[in-house]
């Protein structure tokens, strides 16, 4: 009932840009963090940022002071992806923490949207 939906992957050139979006919809009553992840072939999911109700950011390593994300209103989150590099090809996945309508709180996923950096 609680979806997320990606936007924004594509293809595009090392050392360009890209903005991913993601929105939440259905019977939820509020949008607690939510954050990106991404997976390569052959290597395990791991954390790109992620962003608390509050405004608190976390990144994972590899993409800091490259990757920004933001959020839009309470059910939106945006990461824009600047001087991107052939490691940054991958599957990347929304995640959010949600209270639904009913009072549960669920951890939901996107179905992915595909960024290839080219060389």
């Amino acid at each position: 009932q609680v979806q997320l939906v990606e936007s924004g992957g594509g293809l595009v050139q090392a050392g360009g840009s890209l903005r991913l979006s993601c929105v939440a919809s259905g019977t939820l009553s509020s949008v607690f963090v939510m954050g990106w992840y991404r997976q390569a072939p052959g290597n395990q999911r791991e954390l790109v940022a992620r962003i608390s109700s509050g405004g608190i950011t976390t990144y994972g390593d590899s993409v800091k002071g490259r990757f920004t994300i933001s959020r839009d209103n309470a059910k939106n989150t945006d990461l824009q992806m600047n001087s991107l590099k052939p490691e940054d090809t991958a599957v990347y996945y929304c995640k959010a923490n949600v209270i639904s309508d009913a009072g549960r709180f669920l951890e939901v996923w996107g179905q992915g949207t595909l960024v290839t950096v080219s060389s």
